[in-house]
């Protein structure tokens, strides 16, 4: 919200707040997530991830989305975002949900489909 309010008074350029804003919410949502699951695991029981595809894809994309903003906002066009590119970063989420159900079903990796 706070980079929002931002855009708006600052003719839709990037300022001090900026991107940073929207990376480090994500990254403190994303440890917060993690903490409040391993400390909802009681003493003692061991919990495993027994199907991987889904949770590697995600995690391909997390790690995609902060050099896709890197790339965005510093190398591409500094310091500015044009039409192209937030349509291309918007497309980007429906292209996870289809891998995502995609590596659900099998379709990655070994083993036939379901």
């Amino acid at each position: 919200l706070l980079s929002v309010i931002e855009l708006f008074g600052n003719e839709f350029l990037s300022g001090d707040l900026g991107p940073s804003t929207i990376v480090g919410s994500a990254a403190f949502n994303l440890f917060c997530i993690s903490a409040v699951c391993v400390m909802a695991i009681p003493c003692g029981e061991v919990r495993k991830i027994k199907e991987t595809k889904v949770y590697f894809v995600t995690a391909f994309f997390s790690v995609f989305a902060y050099l896709w903003l890197y790339l965005v906002v510093s190398v591409i066009s500094e310091d500015i975002i044009d039409i192209a590119e937030g349509v291309i970063t918007f497309l980007f989420f429906p292209l996870l949900i289809v891998l995502v159900f995609l590596a659900d079903k099998g379709y990655f990796g070994r083993g036939a489909p379901d």
